[in-house]
């Protein structure tokens, strides 16, 4: 007897840090995957991958795509992140908020079984260094990023009269990786893009040293996402990604051993509208994905 043929998977923001990510682990895994984001790209189909340009708040566009294709589930990143949304507001509500909206329209009123939504730490908002943060805890964003995100999770809980669509939130602490291509927060790839480096180089990490931030790779986020795509089931509808909480110093400290070229300059801001320390245990109860610490991750980048 033969299986019958994967539905398509649609990945928005695919051309994106994360998203990028996410297409190549679903590729790898055999799924079709349609990666869909505004950004120019040619329209191409190959290996059962398919890029097509589009904007998340185009409903009509949406339409096209999903009739056009058998998708049956949604891994949703597209967004502006919070340094560009600052800069641009009505921009960042547009996609943010105005695309979250129609996509979960859309989504419902087409039949997708699975909505896969790429949250946000920032949901949160800030709280005490050394309070650790779970689920259970309220969140209260401290701008609009942080609260485009929350709206989104809070809409897709609320169930449809069409019925059938499972929706789950992974909110995701500050993502670490090679190409990242961040002007605002370059440091999160120089890290891992420099150490290889045989001129003098510096890195521009804008925390004081005494202050913990909560990272994740890129690569473990991908493996996230697709485990609650994957699942027969969830249990839940929101989840911690799992993350690590790393002194700023400690993270200078040895990105400088690995190579006697780097230098990393620290500036005096401290952390604000993420929690410090976090509870991700129920992510880590349900689902079996194993994490590497970043810093073994950045020994091996580096070739020892």
């Amino acid at each position: 007897m033969h299986s019958a043929p994967k539905k398509s998977v649609l990945v928005t923001g695919g051309r994106g840090f994360i998203g990028r990510a996410v297409v190549k682990l679903l590729r790898r895994k055999g799924y079709p995957v349609i990666s869909f984001d505004r950004s120019p790209g040619p329209a191409n189909q190959f290996n059962g991958w398919l890029e097509v340009e589009g904007d998340v708040t185009e409903g009509p566009r949406l339409r096209s795509v999903f009739r056009t294709h058998r998708i049956q589930s949604i891994i949703h990143l597209a967004a502006i992140l919070p340094t560009i949304a600052q800069q641009d507001p009505l921009t960042a509500d547009r996609v943010n908020l105005t695309g979250g909206m129609t996509l979960l329209h859309e989504a419902r009123d087409l039949g997708v079984r699975r909505f896969v939504f790429g949250s946000s730490l920032s949901v949160y908002g800030s709280y005490p260094r050394d309070r650790v943060v779970s689920e259970a805890d309220f969140a209260k964003p401290a701008d609009s990023y942080g609260a485009a995100k929350k709206h989104v999770e809070e809409r897709g809980q609320i169930p449809s009269e069409h019925g059938g669509m499972e929706f789950v939130s992974l909110r995701i602490g500050r993502v670490l990786g090679e190409g990242s291509n961040s002007v605002t927060s370059a440091w999160r790839s120089e890290i891992f893009e420099l150490l290889r480096t045989e001129q003098p180089a510096e890195i521009f990490i804008p925390y004081r040293q005494t202050e913990k931030i909560l990272v994740v790779h890129v690569d473990d986020v991908a493996e996230m996402l697709l485990a609650l795509f994957s699942a027969s089931r969830t249990e839940h509808a929101i989840y911690n990604a799992p993350c690590e909480s790393i002194l700023v110093g400690d993270l200078k400290r040895f990105v400088e051993s690995l190579n006697p070229k780097l230098t990393v300059k620290l500036g005096d801001g401290r952390p604000t509208g993420n929690p410090q320390m976090l509870d991700f245990s129920r992510f880590q109860k349900e689902f079996a994905v194993e994490t590497i610490p970043i810093f073994d991750r950045l020994r091996k980048a580096v070739g020892k």
